[in-house]
């Protein structure tokens, strides 16, 4: 009787084991699923399941030291919801996204495996996209049920597939110092305001001698400081919209120039060669008070108040884009400004695809303290956002111009570009060494912008459009 019931005991216990793996198998299945359906409902519940394993990805920029600790939090609210999803922050320039953009492709040549990544513009995106460096979000998209024209203000499209996600909403400005506009009783500038109106405040604004010289204004290294009004006012700076180049526009000539005789004859704004040679940084020329103007864009609304990384004690106020003058406007100029701004995107080699597309939708859509930038995202409440980044700070800014350069009716958006090529980077470099030789070579402009207009024609040719 004895031996019968151990007989019996084992029998009941092995059933109940058995019942027990099947039960632990079926729920094993349930949540090791990658669907972004899965993926969906894990962040709706405060993350993933702990049966997920968990999962590695990096994040690409070139974020300054203050912009790092903002991304930085906002990459920890994603990790707390999503506690599977580990993300490394990887700056590869700090505060310079050209350079950014050239380590960048030196990690893709060389078969790094890159997740997820900023890039500085729609065209930046493009251009890899057409090179097979990032992956398509279509498939993703259409897990979510997500229409992208409905959720961004600009897309990322090749051949009908997206690659990008936009995560900033670019407005440029000019950032004046208040105080030395008060000085010699200059008003703040409102729309409508031209280059040469733009010289003239910087030769009121310049002050002193030797090192101790205060410049009117500060032009950086970048092209959008080579031909402002076509970086500005123009849908696209490479290409008209019957795909020939605009380095053939008439405001090269005129703003070449500008530029030159700004630094020669007027002597209101540090010369290109003194800039290149020290490796000067924008903010720094504008905070340390070496310059009185400089035209930027709102990525640095936060910079006014943040006295710690740029100690200063004046204020600052802004202005729109100066216009062109008469004679001197792009072809098919209609007065309004162009506006895009930072996308992000995964790469083609990313084998955490999932995760990335999850960090890429909370980057940009989340509302998020730590947010430091108008997000390209149009649900977004940028009004809102404004002033949380000036928050505490307001004695630091002008807060009627910024308003007003930000917001005001009199600031008018271009629509998209419908043509685009994907010589981007190289027409860039063009621009660059055309540039060069004007002010440092002294060649003659109507030679610098002939070899400009050949040298882009061709790449454009062998490169060809997207559209």
């Amino acid at each position: 009787m004895q031996q019968k019931s151990k007989k019996s005991l084992s029998i009941i216990l092995g059933t109940l084991l058995t019942i027990s793996l099947i039960l632990s198998g079926c729920g094993k299945s349930g949540n090791s699923g990658n669907s972004a359906s899965n993926g969906a409902a894990a962040n709706a519940n405060g993350g993933n399941t702990a049966s997920e394993k968990q999962v590695t990805i990096k994040y690409y920029n070139w974020d300054n030291d203050a912009q790092a600790a903002g991304t930085d939090a906002m990459l920890q609210e994603f990790m707390d919801q999503n506690p599977n999803i580990k993300v490394e922050h990887v700056v590869l320039v700090p505060g310079d996204s050209v350079e950014m953009m050239k380590k960048l492709d030196f990690l893709i040549s060389s078969g790094e495996a890159i997740d997820v990544v900023q890039m500085p513009s729609l065209g930046s995106t493009i251009e890899r996209a057409s090179r097979g460096a990032l992956a398509p979000l279509n498939e993703f998209y259409e897990k979510e049920g997500i229409v992208p024209e409905d959720e961004y203000y600009v897309n990322a499209k090749v051949d009908g597939k997206y690659y990008g996600m936009q995560y900033t909403k670019s407005i440029n400005y000019v950032m004046l110092n208040k105080d030395a506009l008060d000085e010699v009783g200059l008003e703040v500038p409102k729309f409508g305001w031209t280059w040469d109106d733009y010289r003239e405040y910087a030769k009121k604004l310049t002050k002193g001698e030797g090192v101790d010289k205060r410049y009117g204004t500060y032009f950086h290294t970048w092209e959008l400081y080579m031909n402002a009004p076509a970086q500005t006012m123009m849908k696209d700076p490479f290409v008209y919209e019957d795909g020939t180049t605009i380095l053939a526009d008439p405001s090269y000539k005129y703003f070449f120039q500008l530029r030159k005789d700004m630094e020669d004859v007027d002597k209101t704004a540090k010369p290109y060669s003194d800039v290149l040679a020290a490796k000067l940084n924008y903010r720094t020329e504008f905070f340390n008070e070496e310059a009185a103007m400089i035209l930027t864009g709102n990525f640095t609304i936060a910079d006014p108040g943040n006295t710690e990384q740029y100690p200063h004690n004046f204020k600052t106020a802004f202005a729109p884009v100066p216009v062109p003058p008469a004679g001197a406007e792009p072809k098919g100029y209609e007065g309004k400004y162009f506006t895009s701004g930072s996308q992000i995107a995964m790469g083609a080699t990313s084998k955490n695809k999932d995760a990335s597309f999850k960090l890429m939708r909370f980057m940009t859509t989340a509302d998020s303290k730590n947010r430091q930038e108008f997000s390209g995202y149009k649900k977004a409440n940028n009004e809102e956002l404004m002033t949380k980044l000036v928050a505490g700070k307001e004695e630091m800014y002008d807060m009627d111009s910024l308003k007003y350069s930000l917001f005001s009716d009199d600031i008018q958006f271009l629509g998209a570009a419908e043509v685009m090529t994907n010589a981007t980077s190289e027409i860039t470099k063009v621009i660059d060494d055309g540039f060069s030789k004007f002010m440092l070579s002294n060649e003659p402009i109507d030679e610098v912008q002939k070899w400009m207009v050949d040298e882009a024609t061709k790449l454009i040719d062998e490169k060809g459009f997207v559209k």
